[in-house]
């Protein structure tokens, strides 16, 4: 397992702490207001992407380019800046543009650093709720709202006779598909609101998360974050998370292990 000292955890979960609170206060100076709309597959489907991305992006690459100018940067907007670091920072300046686009106020900005290709630390910011998550180590994670800073953990007592799921399919799933899996439908009573649907399970609220097509972006800064607060997370095939894909997120083995077996028709 892939760890840092504890003096660079301390180091850099500051700085992605810090970076939370800036974004928030660069959105409502320079991003809360009208924006422009376009869609990146151009009649083959609908992914927007705004001016506002853009700008999130361009800002949080500044701002770890200031910091750490060897480092390499990811980035779903302006792709990859190389170095010979061991250390990457994977950006999704805006998760959830759609929500973004007509006005819900769930879309977060998601930043991971990766060591050796592993994501290590995470943060997930939510400007318009004024809430961030993040770790500060590889078992302890964090809530920050109203200036409070709160410890989170999953609900590890949770049974799967009594589970909250939330399930994203995304697209991803055709009905006929879906119909494999009649017990997910059946408990799918919570919607999925991107990386908030995340950071509500591992604030124990929501004791399992499904959630197909997410790209490396979507998934490695929730990573550190779900693992720091004692979740597990896989693919549907029960492999590791940073390949990204078809996810599953669970608060305890019994129930993770169920999931993934009502899963395989398909996960195949």
């Amino acid at each position: 397992m892939i760890k840092l000292k504890s003096s660079e955890y301390k180091y850099y979960s500051k700085f992605l702490s810090n970076l939370g609170n800036k974004l928030t206060k660069f959105y409502y100076s320079k991003l809360n207001k009208p924006f422009k709309v376009s869609n990146k597959l151009k009649g083959r489907g609908y992914d927007p992407v705004t001016d506002a991305d853009k700008a999130f992006e361009k800002f949080i690459s500044k701002e770890i380019k200031k910091k750490f100018p060897s480092h390499q940067i990811i980035g779903e907007e302006f792709g990859h800046k190389k170095t010979k670091s061991d250390f990457s920072w994977i950006i999704d300046p805006i998760d959830g543009t759609r929500s973004f686009v007509i006005g819900n106020p769930t879309w977060s900005n998601l930043i991971s650093l990766n060591y050796k290709g592993t994501p290590v630390l995470g943060l997930a910011n939510f400007p318009v709720l004024k809430k961030y998550y993040f770790n500060t180590t590889d078992k302890t994670a964090f809530v920050c709202e109203n200036g409070k800073k709160k410890k989170i953990k999953v609900n590890t007592k949770a049974t799967f006779s009594k589970v909250k799921m939330s399930v994203g399919f995304n697209g991803y799933l055709s009905l006929k598909k879906q119909k494999k899996i009649p017990i997910i439908l059946k408990l799918m009573q919570f919607p999925c609101a991107d990386a908030l649907s995340y950071s509500h399970f591992a604030e124990g609220k929501i004791d399992n998360v499904l959630q197909c097509s997410n790209k490396i972006w979507d998934i490695h800064p929730l990573i550190p974050i779900i693992k720091a607060a004692g979740g597990i997370v896989t693919t549907w095939k029960n492999e590791n998370a940073i390949k990204a894909g078809n996810i599953i997120c669970s608060s305890n083995k019994s129930i993770h292990n169920k999931v993934l077996k009502i899963l395989k028709p398909v996960s195949r």
